[in-house]
């Protein structure tokens, strides 16, 4: 008997069905291989007990256990014989097993071995959210969610991999194909049931995992940078009174549309304090004074830090703290009391700045009161966000920093709706070791690692306001402000003026048979939006124009403040080069260039102009229809970057920058602001530059 329960090996994809009875897994089956064009096997255990039902009128008993198990077997193995590389079976031991438990009370040893060895590629358990069909051979209908929880539990005890299949027939036919349809892709991959499941329960994107491996075995391509983008060549500067009419526009039309504003949130605010991390970590208290520290790391930062250190808006309830933590603190020594002062200040058990997200931390002292980056923006949104008549915010944030966000949101007095996201788990990328294989965790799961900042076109993508303004948590001004909400309503009419022209431009090209008009529109096209045609364009057909030129123009459109360069780091405005040498304007971060390509780097250093994540976003359609906007992402534009896990060193992949490549393909209109819209905190230091300092 045993024998006959052996299943026989092969490199068959095999798929089982499983659950109590009458949940759909026979129609499952057939339609599944259907479906994928191949074989299933059907349930030895129905034909045998209608037979003894018919022959005997007898019912199902222990005796048959083992029969049926046999019986089944027997299908089974002649089955992957004349399978190509995917069979679905109908049922499968562990079925059997669970049976003979519910019904016997016991199961025989060589069935229980046999259901516990057995291997399937995955088990779809299938739910008992359908109705009950009554037949003769089935029974105990009032105890399906008993009988459920029992079918899993013998899944989860022998560690096999599944999932769950709930819904209507439709709604389970069509996840099922998407499972099989990845688990083919992730077995072609070299990876195994596990890690399918792991990637299935993330909402991984399989060709994600596939597209980030093969850039880590032939890497990325650098940009190819064609010139600089300047005023008058991709960059758009205004007088001041154009400056005027369009802040007017802006003014007069913003009621037509919804408009909130996104701010990246996410990240905690250790960068910020790094250079006083170190030197709590290097400074030989009492052995040593600051200033030798100084000298000795050549620590500048920290001199500016202590010259400034009362201006800090938090340095009164520091110093307080710390007085209050150390008893004879008055007669410390001046070193020592600056030691202090910054260890309370980072202390998870005190103030904690350094885990904190940057936007709960005191940036001014206004008057009385201190106020953080969240105030400031929340201050911002009521002067140019309209949704259904109110001013509303949206912060993609950490989940771990979710409460503290919402306890500073809530002592702010505001007209403000705010809502928040976090960055989607499946846009989180797959980590290798150095040889590019995946990488591993003690337990065998594979590491995944949050994809950068890139991530978040998902959460703008999934935003339904016609309009959106971006803007970094950490660019906020104690001053200026008049002068900050001038410039985002200059940029806000400069989109709305050019929406609108190009939704009637894409109107027109439906219905034009003029050449002229279309010709005006070409116009338009390359004269304001920045739109490089092809170079075969003019040889086009009429018809071919038309449909290339509505193509072009129906697509997501950013305006972007540019401020003049003064040596801050990160991306700027250029000229690229892309697939079939067509040219397009691009923010490029230093470190996509080559930078050993002597004529990349010089193109680099003649730039005049950097892009402060100042950024207004038209999301939909001419019809109104919200774009997707990952269809308008370069993949190739990512980064492959050194990191470590433990003790280990890794590869890691992070996807394209949301204002980078994930709108490489946006119409993109860049025009020129002035330096007082651009006032980040990188460091802790940059709260003394006067643009955070009373006046």
């Amino acid at each position: 008997m045993e024998k006959d329960l052996k299943q026989r090996y092969s490199k068959v994809i095999k798929v089982t069905m499983y659950g109590p009875e009458s949940t759909g897994k026979t129609t499952l089956s057939r339609q599944l291989a259907e479906h994928f064009k191949t074989i299933w096997i059907p349930e030895y255990a129905r034909n045998y007990l209608q037979q003894k039902w018919e022959e005997q009128q007898a019912i199902c008993d222990e005796s048959d256990m083992l029969p049926i198990a046999v019986g089944q077997m027997k299908l089974e193995n002649e089955a992957v014989q004349i399978a190509s590389k995917l069979l679905f079976c109908d049922t499968n031991l562990m079925v059997t097993k669970v049976f003979s438990e519910i019904y016997y009370g016991f199961c025989d040893e060589l069935l229980d071995d046999a259901a516990r060895e057995h291997n399937y590629d995955l088990f779809f358990l299938t739910d008992v959210d359908v109705p009950w069909e009554k037949d003769d051979l089935r029974d105990r209908p009032e105890k399906r969610e008993e009988t459920f929880q029992l079918f899993e539990n013998a899944l989860i005890e022998n560690n096999k991999p599944y999932i769950i299949l709930s819904g209507n027939k439709e709604q389970r036919f069509e996840t099922a194909v998407k499972a099989v349809e990845m688990l083919l892709k992730a077995k072609s991959l070299g990876f195994t049931s596990a890690d399918f499941l792991q990637m299935w329960h993330r909402g991984t994107n399989i060709d994600a995992i596939e597209r980030q491996l093969k850039f880590f075995n032939e890497g990325i391509a650098k940009i190819n940078l064609h010139k600089i983008a300047t005023v008058g060549d991709g960059i758009r500067l205004f007088d001041e009174d154009q400056e005027q009419e369009l802040v007017d526009y802006f003014e007069a039309r913003q009621d037509r549309f919804s408009i909130e504003k996104l701010v990246p949130a996410s990240g905690a605010a250790s960068r910020m304090f790094k250079f006083l991390v170190d030197f709590l970590n290097e400074f030989k208290l009492h052995d040593e004074t600051i200033n030798a520290y100084v000298n000795r790391k050549k620590a500048l930062e920290l001199s500016v830090f202590l010259v400034g250190i009362e201006k800090f808006p938090f340095y009164a309830d520091v110093l307080q703290e710390t007085k209050s933590e150390y008893e004879g603190f008055d007669d410390f020594s001046q070193d020592e009391k600056y030691y202090r002062f910054i260890e309370t200040m980072l202390s998870p058990a005190k103030f904690d700045f350094l885990n904190k997200p940057k936007g709960v931390l005191p940036f001014h002292q206004e008057k009385e009161a201190i106020t953080t980056p969240i105030y400031k923006h929340l201050k911002e949104a009521q002067a140019y966000t309209n949704v259904e008549g109110k001013h509303h915010i949206h912060f993609t944030v950490s989940e771990e920093h979710l409460e503290g966000f919402s306890e500073v949101v809530l002592t702010n007095e505001n007209a403000v709706d705010v809502d928040y996201s976090f960055q989607d788990k499946a846009t989180d990328t797959l980590a290798v070791g150095l040889d590019n294989d995946p990488f591993r965790l003690e337990d065998g799961s594979l590491f995944f690692r949050p994809g950068g900042h890139g991530a978040l076109i998902q959460n703008l993508n999934r935003l339904t306001s016609d309009i959106v303004f971006v803007k970094n948590i950490d660019n906020v001004c104690f001053n200026h402000f008049e002068g900050i909400v001038r410039y985002k309503k200059l940029l806000g009419g400069l989109l709305i003026r050019l929406q609108e022209q190009i939704f009637e431009s894409l109107k027109v090209l439906e219905t034009t048979t003029d050449p002229a008009i279309v010709q005006k529109i070409i116009d338009f096209a390359t004269g304001e939006l920045n739109v490089v045609l092809p170079r075969n364009f003019s040889k086009y057909t009429f018809e071919n124009q038309k449909s290339q030129l509505f193509q072009l123009l129906n697509r997501p459109i950013r305006v972007c403040g540019m401020v003049k360069n003064e040596g801050e780091p990160g991306g700027g405005p250029f000229w690229v080069t892309g697939e079939e040498g067509m040219h397009s304007l691009q923010i490029v971060e230093s470190s996509q260039i080559d930078l050993q390509n002597k004529k990349q780097a010089l193109i680099l250093s003649e730039s005049t102009h950097f892009n402060p994540v100042d950024l207004v976003c038209g999301v939909k359609d001419y019809k109104g229809e919200k774009f997707n906007l990952e269809n308008y992402v370069d993949h190739n534009t990512g980064f492959i970057v050194n990191k470590t896990k433990g003790c280990k060193d890794i590869k890691a992949y992070e996807l394209p920058g949301l204002w980078n490549g994930a709108m490489a393909n946006w119409i993109t209109v860049f025009a020129e602001v002035p330096l007082l819209t651009f006032n980040p905190v990188k460091t802790v230091n940059d709260l003394l530059k006067p643009a955070h300092q009373p006046r």
